[in-house]
């Protein structure tokens, strides 16, 4: 589904990425783990087209996306959920999910389609359902983080990356999204999860990559680096 071979990355001045390579096959959780600024967020905003200058070859779904912009690359199938969440303010949990579905269809989705979905997707949400007419950015930071993810999935995407998505949630949600990512990726949607909290993705994910100062330095099963607690220690601890 993603193959990434060579990305190389840059910050200004800065090369943050070192010949990365990995990839995700459809309808499998892969984990993205390492400590803070060793470049897993770099990775995926290189994916989306959204770093200022990379390098090396990314394909999605079996095409090269070159220097496709990131609009382009969402409409191929491939969604993103940022760590910042970026709720707008000022809008409903409704119209931030209307964004998700006009953002991939275009302003010709009609009122009758864009109920459809929202209700649709409400069913995977009942906390957002119970809010729909609530300003976003006063929902819990959990339910923001459920309101991003659903934004996203009104598109009905091949594949998301999610940044982060357990950060400063509770326990009790964070359970509740490792249910709702086993039962996308049992409807065949891929996921490519950076995470801090490694022992909960690496419980969710088959397979897990680590890296370091921009550099991939471990790859293996996600049951195979649980149960190495000196790699863990070595590459993730905080």
């Amino acid at each position: 589904m993603l193959e990434i071979e060579g990305l190389n990355a840059w910050y200004g001045a800065s090369h943050v990425l070192h010949g990365v390579s990995l990839a995700v096959a459809a309808g499998e959780i892969v984990a993205l783990v390492g400590r803070n600024g060793a470049g897993k967020t770099s990775t995926m905003r290189a994916v989306m087209g959204l770093m200022p200058r990379t390098t090396g070859t990314i394909r999605f779904d079996g095409r090269d996306l070159g220097a496709l912009a990131a609009h382009r690359r969402f409409h191929l199938g491939l969604a993103y959920v940022p760590e910042e969440r970026r709720i707008v303010p000022g809008l409903s949990v409704r119209e931030n999910l209307e964004l998700g579905l006009v953002a991939s269809r275009g302003a010709g989705a009609s009122r009758a389609d864009i109920n459809r979905a929202i209700d649709e997707i409400a069913v995977s949400f009942p906390r957002l359902k119970e809010r729909l007419g609530q300003q976003g950015v006063t929902l819990s930071g959990g339910e923001q983080q459920m309101l991003a993810i659903a934004r996203a999935l009104i598109a009905k995407p091949k594949m998301i990356l999610l940044d982060e998505p357990s950060e400063g949630i509770m326990p009790v949600l964070v359970e509740e999204m490792g249910v709702l990512f086993r039962r996308l990726r049992d409807q065949g949607i891929t996921l490519l999860l950076v995470e801090q909290n490694v022992e909960w993705a690496l419980n969710l994910a088959s397979r897990a990559v680590i890296i370091d100062q921009g550099e991939v330095v471990h790859m293996s099963s996600a049951a195979a680096l649980l149960a190495d607690k000196a790699i863990q220690e070595r590459y993730c601890a905080v």
